[in-house]
């Protein structure tokens, strides 16, 4: 009988261009190892999509079967099963490992053969599920562990000039199904397709500007009326009417960096009621982007926007905070929560932030001008203040269409 391996290399074909060159990889593991030896760490070993994704390049669809990445000193390795081949280690600017399911736990045994036994291990608590945490003491027996996840996120957040290139493209992608909605809004079309207008224009824009990469996970949230009410309500089949109001959200994806944009519209007019608190909202978003600056604590963004809807007895109807960083995250994994423009977040503004300017102001249903108002931009701050890569024009003397 064939003895089956636990784990094997299957270095299928070559490697394939990824999103940056191997320099920009090899700095953020250099910058990773620089935290790990300041924390103490042996061996970093990464279970989450936005890590595995931001230190090797390789996005990965897990489907019920857990992923890798192991950094050691020497060493820099993904961890993958085997139902994706090749696939990973194309896609990994790194080495790649590939688990078998002939046993279980293969997973934590391709794990150990590259960080050893009795290392001191770091990790991410705020992602490894107890399940997965008791295995790795069983299988990795570390000395100590150590999370890695707080010190990884605040490298994230601090992009490289390759990225900033990266996510300007990426917005000017999300202005491409922006104006594909616009063109799309008609009374009686229903939601679900002027959301396809406008991701399948996305779709064909990202495989002009970037031939090399892997297709998916691009979307559109595209509401009207009472849908509008939250931020991240879905898709539904409601027929537009004529005085309804929009909300258009474009979300290209490419190698794992997601951004966003974000439109209030109506349907043919606003009546006055809904004019007053869509201007209100955008003086608000005007505002806000003027506070992005170093120096400037998320928190203290955050009071100065909700002293300016207070002034106008509107802060009630704010339903979240006023934004948040971008990069490599998704409504499914990853998030840069250390750089949110909310109350309880002190993190200073810094050159080289990513981040969103996103007011939003919810009146109820049998209010006058009911409904969700929503604005997003997105900035890269500068040595002096910021800059707004989102092209797409917001207001009412664009936004009202149809």
């Amino acid at each position: 009988m064939t003895e089956r391996p636990e784990m094997y290399r299957l270095h299928n074909g070559q490697k394939a261009p990824l999103a940056f060159d191997v320099s920009e990889y090899e700095a953020r593991v250099a910058g990773l190892r620089k935290i790990m030896e300041e924390c103490g760490v042996d061996a970093a070993v990464f279970t989450s999509m936005h890590n595995i994704a931001y230190y090797s390049g390789f996005l990965y669809c897990s489907f019920g079967r857990p992923y890798g990445l192991v950094v050691t000193a020497s060493e820099c390795v993904t961890i993958s099963a085997g139902i994706d081949a090749g696939q990973p280690w194309r896609r990994s600017f790194c080495d790649n490992i590939t688990y078998t399911d002939w046993q279980r736990d293969n997973y934590w045994r391709a794990i150990r053969s590259v960080s050893g036994e009795g290392a001191v291990v770091g990790y991410e608590a705020d992602h490894l599920t107890l399940l997965q945490h008791g295995k790795m003491n069983t299988f990795l027996k570390p000395s100590k562990t150590i999370d890695l996840a707080e010190a990884t996120m605040r490298q994230r957040m601090h992009k490289s000039p390759a990225e900033i290139a990266l996510i300007r493209k990426c917005t000017a992608i999300a202005d491409v199904g922006g104006y594909a909605i616009k063109d799309a809004v008609k009374v009686g079309t229903r939601e679900i397709d002027v959301a396809i207008a406008g991701r399948d224009a996305m779709e064909l824009e990202i495989a002009r500007v970037f031939p090399d990469a892997e297709y998916r996970d691009t979307w559109v949230w595209f509401q009207s009326g009472i849908n509008t009410d939250g931020a991240h309500n879905p898709v539904t089949g409601r027929k537009l009417e004529h005085g309804d109001i929009l909300s258009l959200n474009t979300f290209p994806m490419i190698s794992a960096y997601y951004v966003a944009l974000e439109r209030t519209m109506f349907v043919g007019e606003v009546d006055p009621a809904s004019r007053k608190i869509w201007e209100a909202n955008v003086a608000a978003h005007e505002y806000g982007m003027s506070l992005l600056k170093p120096g400037v604590s998320c928190a203290e963004v955050t009071h100065k926007i909700n002293e300016f809807f207070e002034e106008r007895q509107l802060l009630q109807y704010r339903t979240f905070g006023y934004g948040h960083s971008f990069g490599i995250l998704s409504h499914y994994y990853g998030r840069e929560a250390g750089l949110e423009l909310r109350e309880d977040i002190d993190t200073v503004l810094e050159p080289g932030m990513v981040i969103s300017m996103e007011p939003m102001l919810t009146l109820p249903e049998g209010q006058p001008g009911a409904g969700g108002y929503r604005e997003h931009d997105v900035l890269v701050i500068t040595e002096d203040g910021n800059e707004n890569i989102t092209g797409y024009p917001y207001g009412p003397e664009f936004n009202v269409v149809g």
